[in-house]
C-alpha cells in the first residue's frame, strides 16, 4: 500500500481497551487510506460517506480478529474494498451505455480514439476517464473490482488477491471476462453499429 498510515500496537491496544480517543485518532489516521479506495472502486460520490461509515464499523466490530499476521492497514484496505464490493453488489442497477447516451464530447472523443487519434489535453482525458467508469459501471461487481484494481490502479495480480481474499485463478479469469465485455461494450458505441 502506498503512503499507509503507520498504526501502533499501543493505539490498537488502547482502541480494544475501548479508549474513545484512541479510537478518533484512528479514525484520523486511517481516514485517507479508506477514503481513497472508496473513491477509487466507487464513482457514485453520494455514496463514499456511507461506505466509508460502513467500513470503519465493520473495522470496530472486527477488530478482534485481526491477529497482526499483516500489517495493520492491509488488513483495513481488504476490509474496506470487500465493502465496497458488497455494496456494489446490493446496488441491482448496471446502466447500459448507448452511442446515443454519450455527451457530444465523449462521442467525438471515442470517435477520435477509435481512429487512432486519442486526444492530450485535460477536456478530452476527462471526457475518456468519464466515458471509461460509465462502461466500467456495465460490469458485474467483481469485475468493476478487478478492473478498477489491476488497470486503474495498476496493482499486481498478487495485491488484488491480497486485497479481495480470491485465489489468483479468479482474479486472472475476471480481469479477462472483463476486459472482453469493456471490448464488447466499445465496439456497440461505435457510431456505424
Amino acid at each position: 500500500m502506498d503512503q499507509s498510515p503507520t498504526v501502533s500496537p499501543e493505539l490498537l491496544t488502547r482502541v480494544r481497551a475501548g479508549d474513545e480517543e484512541a479510537w478518533r485518532r484512528l479514525i484520523d489516521l486511517l481516514n485517507p487510506l479508506i477514503s481513497k479506495i472508496i473513491r477509487n472502486q466507487v464513482r457514485r460520490t453520494t455514496d463514499h460517506d456511507d461506505l466509508a461509515q460502513e467500513a470503519f464499523t465493520k473495522i470496530f466490530l472486527k477488530l478482534d480478529q485481526f491477529a497482526g499476521k499483516q500489517p495493520f492497514t492491509h488488513w483495513v484496505s481488504r476490509l474496506t474494498v470487500n465493502t465496497c464490493y458488497d455494496w456494489l453488489r446490493r446496488q441491482k442497477v448496471r446502466p447500459l451505455v448507448t452511442y446515443s447516451d454519450l455527451g457530444e464530447t465523449q462521442a467525438e472523443i471515442l470517435e477520435k480514439n477509435l481512429a487512432g487519434q486519442p486526444g492530450e489535453d485535460k477536456e478530452s482525458l476527462a471526457a475518456m476517464r468519464e466515458l471509461l467508469d460509465r462502461l466500467i459501471s456495465t460490469l458485474n461487481p467483481r469485475q468493476q473490482i478487478v478492473i478498477r484494481l489491476l488497470d486503474l490502479e495498476e496493482k499486481s495480480v498478487q495485491d488484488v488477491c491480497d486485497l479481495t481474499g480470491w485465489g489468483e485463478s479468479k482474479v486472472k479469469v475476471t480481469a479477462m471476462r472483463a476486459r472482453r465485455k469493456l471490448s464488447e461494450q466499445l465496439k456497440k458505441l461505435e457510431p456505424d453499429q
